[in-house]
């Protein structure tokens, strides 16, 4: 439940502004756990309003492509992807991170 975890320090982290109303989250294409089962877990754990913005993954290759990656698998916690104009492994430069962005508390 590598998603749990994750939730969990999202939580400690949101509680240090005080008590938590509500929650914005940032959250990468590409990032470590897929958005539906971060919110999912989070909702389970905490009664806060949870909005959150997926961030499209952007990168940039060799060949001198920059956008977005064809993604060929995705897993929990994996993916797999190629550059749709020369098919080599590109660098990832946007759409992996989870990020609070903003916390309301009372």
């Amino acid at each position: 439940m590598h998603e749990t975890v994750i939730a969990n320090n999202i939580i400690k982290e949101a509680e240090k502004q005080g008590q938590v109303q509500e929650l914005y989250l940032e959250i990468g294409e590409l990032a470590h756990v897929p958005a539906n089962e971060l919110l999912e877990c989070l909702k389970t754990l905490v009664d806060w309003k949870i909005n959150s913005k997926e961030i499209q993954a952007k990168v940039k290759c060799s060949c001198s492509y920059e956008g977005h990656p064809t993604i060929l698998e995705r897993g929990h916690d994996s993916f797999l992807i190629e550059c749709p104009k020369c098919k080599s492994i590109p660098e990832i430069t946007e759409g992996k991170d989870i990020k609070i962005t903003k916390v309301i508390v009372e």
